[in-house]
């Protein structure tokens, strides 16, 4: 037996063995980028722009623009891509159609879009040419889900980037351009370009600019419409679905008169020749909040005037976006200002972009009396706690944040509480109310971040242009403040995976967070207001008043219990659901006299599950630790 075993394994390898297939293996190809680089030298020539914004029922932008060339050859033409003040490349490339080029005989001329730039369109222009005209149209948003809606058939928001194509190989600020615009008969405009004349058919054309300020000057325009004059150099442009809602008081335009009084105390100095609050109140348009150098776009829900005793409301976009003019505008840290539209923006200092924005919009709205004292503390309250519940801090720190708006592009998440969001906003600022707060007990009083901001973005009256700065910059300013241990504290603060929010600040300041069984004045008008119940305190999640779930707590009571957003919650205890049931059953549940049964619906399946929650109701607001006027007090007095 031994031997014929040894004779079979020697036959065995003596059997030829086929090799195994070999499968197919592509080389990779290289990737030859044919678009070229910005240059910071003049364009020859200037193109024209001209918006057809007539045809409100369809939201069609028909647009006509010319564009002088030199020479005979190969032209780039750029679609913008990475948009100013939006932190990631956004352009909407998908509402541009038709379009059509010829060049100044009339002769069609074909153009191609890049392969791997969808964004740029490749030009052969023949010899004799020396002026193309680009015929297009912007298909803009009809419903919601298609994007932002900019036209109805009472108001547009057009900004010029999202229809116009701009030569590749030039800093954009180099490019100059004629922009006019046609609206429907008897609408007026508010826009940041100088020179309008308005001939017939309503067609209103502005002085040659660089395409930079073209971009940085969007338009509001609308039937309904009402101009406030602020100070010698503020303007208040508000535009409406109906002409009841610019019913504004007296004294609710003094507020905004002394926002712009308190913003220019603040900073010390105007980095522009005029600033025009592009302000929309309205239902069918969509909402925006955007900065500009010498204007912001502006739109909030209906009720901002006329609904004003009810609650704050949004009463905080208009600070938050005239600072951006300092800080974001004119300071720019080094990675997000680019020379044209193509570059990629980095967003590593949106903790300070936006998070010292969001700081000083709150403070200035209480300065200006745009919101109360009371109502600031309630809205920090909820800020801070909304923080708290961030489990996702476990993993990721509030620098990684930053680089949210590229990997979201702001788009719903199912489990927000964990995986973050744009959170350098709300705690970046309170990382600044810790600097704040910090340099006055350092001081001893008498110095506070409005030094800072001072001396850090305020710097020449009518310049808007950019300064860009780096962290060093920052530090070396906070010292010059106020000596301190500057970037190891900024550090930590943007390296760390802490258990809860940032509060130092708030505690320096005189104040705990706390929660309490009835929400603040603030938070009710919102819960109303949006038609909502807040229970994220109090048991982990958010319902519409409809029953669909719109957010889930991380690792909360309502997470252990199953359920997740878009869940519809049909009953409660046996009883047909609305937010007032649901809210009893909370309360009822913390004094041992009921369980929290709900009958939950996804998709097509029903089923119970029970929320293991007996903490009550439970909601945010901040208590005094001290007596006297406290640090978080003295922040938001009026500056005299």
């Amino acid at each position: 037996m031994r031997f014929l075993l040894s004779a079979l394994a020697i036959a065995a390898l003596a059997i030829p063995v086929a090799a195994p297939a070999q499968n197919s293996e592509p080389m990779a190809t290289s990737i030859v980028d044919t678009i070229p680089a910005p240059r910071d030298i003049p364009y020859p020539g200037t193109m024209t722009l001209h918006v057809d914004a007539t045809d409100t029922e369809r939201a069609i932008f028909r647009v006509e623009q010319t564009i002088p060339v030199a020479e005979a050859g190969r032209l780039t033409l750029l679609y913008p891509e990475w948009l100013p003040g939006n932190h990631a490349p956004r352009g909407p490339i998908r509402h541009l159609a038709g379009l059509t080029i010829a060049g100044n005989d009339g002769q069609t001329i074909e153009w191609t879009r890049d392969p791997t730039d969808v964004y740029a369109f490749h030009v052969d222009v023949p010899q004799g040419v020396s002026t193309l005209t680009l015929r297009y149209q912007l298909l803009s948003a009809t419903a919601r889900n298609q994007g932002r809606i900019v036209m109805t058939p009472e108001m547009l928001n057009l900004q010029w980037e999202k229809m116009s194509l701009y030569p590749a190989g030039y800093y954009v600020r180099n490019i100059m351009v004629t922009p006019s615009v046609t609206l429907p008969a008897g609408w007026q405009a508010a826009v940041a370009l100088r020179g309008e004349t308005v001939s017939e058919n309503n067609r209103r054309s502005y002085d040659t600019v660089s395409y930079e300020t073209l971009v940085d000057s969007p338009m509001f325009a609308g039937a309904h419409y009402r101009r406030d004059r602020l100070s010698d150099t503020v303007w208040l442009n508000t535009f409406a679905d109906r002409a009841s809602e610019l019913d504004a008081t007296d004294e609710q335009i003094a507020a905004h008169r002394r926002l712009a009084q308190q913003a220019v105390r603040l900073f010390g100095s105007e980095p522009w020749d005029r600033y025009d609050f592009l302000f929309a109140i309205t239902d069918t348009m969509s909402g925006i909040g955007l900065e500009h150098h010498r204007s912001s776009e502006n739109a909030v829900p209906s009720g901002y005037f006329v609904s004003w005793d009810d609650g704050p409301g949004r009463r905080t976009l208009l600070p938050h976006e005239v600072v951006h003019s300092w800080n974001g505008k004119y300071r720019r840290p080094e990675g997000l200002w680019t020379p044209d539209y193509r570059t990629p923006m980095q967003d590593s200092y949106l903790w300070v972009y936006e998070g010292q924005t969001t700081f000083w919009g709150n403070v200035l709205a209480a300065r200006a009396g745009l919101i109360s004292d009371e109502q600031f503390r309630e809205t920090l309250a909820v800020q801070i706690a909304g923080l708290d519940n961030r489990a996702g801090r476990q993993w990721r720190n509030l620098q990684d944040t930053t680089h949210d708006p590229i990997i979201a592009e702001r788009l719903p998440k199912p489990w927000t509480s964990w995986q973050r969001s744009e959170d350098y906003y709300r705690e970046g600022a309170l990382v600044w109310l810790e600097v704040d707060q910090i340099i006055r007990r350092e001081s001893r009083g008498r110095r506070s971040l409005d030094d800072f901001a001072r001396a850090f973005f305020g710097r020449r009256d009518g310049d808007f242009g950019q300064v860009t700065y780096d962290f060093d910059d920052i530090v070396e300013t906070l010292h010059g403040v106020q000596p301190y241990d500057w970037a190891p504290l900024l550090r930590q603060r943007l390296d760390e995976r802490a258990a809860s929010a940032p509060v130092r600040g708030l505690e320096l300041g005189g104040y705990r967070l706390v929660y309490r069984r009835e929400a603040s004045a603030s938070q009710s008008h919102a819960q109303t207001s949006g038609n909502y119940l807040d229970l994220s305190w109090s048991g982990g999640l958010t319902v519409r008043s409809s029953g669909r779930i719109s957010t889930v707590i991380w690792d909360s009571a309502a997470f252990n219990a199953g359920l997740t957003v878009g869940t519809e919650i049909v009953a409660v205890n046996g009883r047909s659901f609305s937010t007032t049931v649901l809210r009893d059953a909370v309360a009822g549940a913390a004094e041992g006299q009921t369980r929290i049964e709900l009958l939950i619906k996804n998709g097509d399946r029903y089923r119970t599950v029970e929320l293991e929650w007996r903490g009550g109701l439970r909601y945010p607001h901040l208590e005094r630790t001290g007596s006297g006027t406290a640090g978080l007090d003295r922040l938001i007095q009026p500056l005299r």
